[in-house]
């Protein structure tokens, strides 16, 4: 039974991506990426390839290891319960969360100053999955999928906190190395997926009772037995009219009321 739940597809992917995060971490520290190769640069052309390339990218052993967690029980989850659009959902998510960072100007908050900043790490699509799999049952009403919406909420409900500026909750003595802009990104884009896929694979089931003329008497079987056994039960009682007022009224007007006692 355990092995017909499990979609063991689902473990696979998101071992695939971890194990890829790991490999470009390991780049990194061998020395084939320096500074900002294969990092998003916001509004600069050559930062573009970060799109595809900075999810595979972390600043540090800290860092690498608080994506990862996260990104294989979100993929899992991701393949588990939706794999009719699961790969949509993860690629659409991964490139246009890419792309609405490098949109996105990184300016101070406070001082309004731009930044020369370097994105990477694979946050960005941690949210996009935390906030599709959350709306995604919402938006759907299925008991099932919003159980998943529930875990999450439980698990990842302190991620609305990265999608602010660090500076507005601590002072800084320099600028917070933690881009809140692809937080708020995926985000965006987890819920605006929920909401555009929200029909598409395994929608709330109804029940018998919810779907119109669900009870039809000809085929119940033991009601009609019980009608051809007991037919008397059926018979039409004998109907007494009701007296209407004004006519005995008018009646005993004409009568000149030689009824009343």
């Amino acid at each position: 039974m355990f092995k017909q739940a499990l979609n063991y597809k689902a473990v696979i992917y998101a071992a695939i991506m971890v194990s890829l995060m790991w490999l470009g971490f390991l780049a990194q520290n061998i020395g084939l990426l320096e500074g900002c190769n294969g990092a998003i640069i916001p509004l600069v052309p050559s930062g573009l390839k970060g799109v595809i390339f900075s999810p595979f990218l972390h600043g540090n052993t800290e860092h690498i290891f608080s994506n990862s967690v996260p990104i294989f029980v979100l993929i899992f989850l991701l393949f588990q319960f939706y794999p009719f659009i699961a790969k949509k959902v993860f690629f659409l998510g991964w490139i246009l969360t890419g792309l609405l960072v490098w949109l996105l100007p990184p300016i101070d908050v406070f001082t309004g100053d731009y930044n020369y900043v370097c994105i990477i790490g694979a946050s960005g699509i941690v949210y996009v999955l935390a906030f599709f799999l959350f709306f995604s049952g919402v938006f759907r009403w299925n008991m099932k999928l919003l159980t998943v919406s529930m875990v999450v909420a439980l698990y990842y409900g302190g991620l609305v906190w990265g999608m602010m500026p660090e500076e507005l909750f601590s002072t800084l003595e320099t600028p917070s190395r933690i881009s809140w802009q692809s937080h708020l990104s995926g985000a965006v884009i987890g819920v605006m997926m929920a909401f555009i896929f929200r029909k598409t694979g395994e929608e709330k089931k109804k029940f018998i009772w919810e779907y119109p003329n669900y009870y039809n008497e000809k085929d119940d079987k033991l009601w009609q037995e019980y009608r051809e056994a007991h037919p008397e039960d059926f018979q039409e009682l004998p109907y007494k009219k009701k007296d209407n007022v004004w006519e005995r009224l008018d009646e005993l007007r004409k009568n000149g009321y030689s009824e009343l006692p």
